[in-house]
């Protein structure tokens, strides 16, 4: 599977996706437009262990919403992240079985060095 879900409007996805070639042989989704299923959701914990991995805490929502201040369980995670689509980390990148999550530099690093650029 070549896939990647991301949020069109950021900028460091674009930046990200630039710099991987622009990945045209990928399935691209817009997550503000097409959420993820929970089937993908779930596909993607197994591979990267958790859904706490998969939580983007830098989200307006998750400031919003005090969830800092509580202890969330792996369900809690997984709810949240179906709810709305600005608690899912992004850019997720899939190369085959690989799970690449967020816009670390290391992450984007693997990501090159998977996808050979």
């Amino acid at each position: 599977m070549k896939k990647v879900w991301y949020l069109s409007t950021c900028k460091t996805c674009r930046r990200i996706m630039d710099e991987l070639g622009g990945l045209p042989d990928f399935e691209q989704q817009n997550v503000r437009e097409q959420h993820i299923s929970p089937e993908d959701l779930d596909w993607l914990k197994s591979k990267t262990g958790s859904y706490e991995s998969l939580f983007n805490r830098r989200s307006v929502k998750y400031k919003e919403m005090g969830l800092k201040d509580k202890s969330l369980s792996e369900e809690d995670y997984r709810k949240l992240i179906l709810s709305h689509y600005s608690f899912l980390k992004r850019p997720v990148i899939v190369i085959g079985e690989d799970v690449f999550v967020g816009n670390a530099a290391k992450t984007v690093a693997a990501a090159k060095e998977k996808l050979g650029k």
